[in-house]
């Protein structure tokens, strides 16, 4: 349920009041990407790697970057809009942003705009599942391996697409494939397996989105050795353990994959690291 403002360029406004026309970017071609990011006690959580995935989007996407667009600017505008929505202590915040008005596919002008949301979360994302997660493969549709895949772009027709593979189904996540036939992301995360206590992980040039957690998982010292390798669903299926992350959920362990199970142990310690390293 939306709370009761958001920011739109810097301006506080309530949620329920219209901000675009049909002529908006974002409406008509997908012009943007967006950060989902987690407000802790006041705090954002992996704001660094954050912005710097930001500025490394807006860079890629050809946006003529203002000077004021910092990592300072941001925070104090997502603090100030849970502060005014009273949700402070645990919130999901999202941040879009996407190109000015104007032109067909072609823009009329580079200039970033750009809206912060926010919801309240409950605690429970931040311990781990006592369930394990179902998944299995979306069909349908291959993620692409290229310059643009890293992105977490406003057109996110695939991951849609996915979420509702995985709802028609019963599963809480499906896993996207590249085009050739190995494994890219899933819906809402990145995909880690457990093998003879070696973490593995796709590169980006398999086609996943560039997570927060999965860089801060990559920058981190852990009790696990960690390598990026592109992974097929043979490897899923043999692995020891699978788990998923993202910013909001961290660490979510997979208990069944097609008729293969999992345990959680690599998962429970890899929480209580990531838990004591952020908080």
């Amino acid at each position: 349920m939306q709370v009761g403002f958001l920011c739109y360029n810097g301006k506080y406004i309530p949620a329920a009041d219209p901000i675009f026309t049909a002529d908006n970017r974002s409406f008509r071609y997908g012009d943007g990407f967006f950060e989902t990011l987690k407000v802790y006690q006041g705090q954002v959580l992996l704001a660094d790697l954050h912005f710097e995935r930001m500025l490394a989007s807006l860079h890629l996407l050809h946006f003529d970057i203002p000077i004021h667009f910092t990592k300072a600017y941001f925070v104090k505008q997502i603090l100030e809009l849970c502060n005014k929505n009273d949700i402070s202590q645990m919130a999901r915040v999202r941040l879009a942003i996407f190109r000015s008005d104007g032109g067909l596919y072609d823009p009329i002008n580079n200039l970033p705009n750009y809206i912060i949301q926010c919801w309240e979360l409950s605690r429970t994302v931040l311990e781990l599942n006592d369930n394990g997660l179902v998944t299995d493969i979306f069909p349908d549709v291959k993620k692409s391996c290229d310059k643009l895949s890293a992105i977490k772009s406003n057109n996110c027709l695939p991951y849609v697409m996915a979420a509702m593979y995985a709802k028609q189904h019963r599963l809480n996540e499906a896993i996207l494939l590249n085009p050739y036939g190995r494994v890219a992301d899933s819906t809402i995360a990145n995909v880690f397996i457990v093998r003879d206590k070696v973490l593995y992980t796709p590169p980006l040039s398999e086609g996943g989105v560039c997570g927060v957690m999965r860089k801060f998982l990559l920058k981190t010292e852990l009790p696990f050795k960690i390598e990026e390798k592109p992974l097929n669903i043979e490897d899923l299926e043999n692995a020891d353990e699978i788990f998923l992350t993202n910013a909001i959920y961290g660490i979510r362990w997979v208990g069944l994959f097609r008729d293969s199970s999992y345990g959680n142990a690599t998962a429970a310690i890899l929480h209580e690291v990531l838990h004591e390293s952020m908080l």
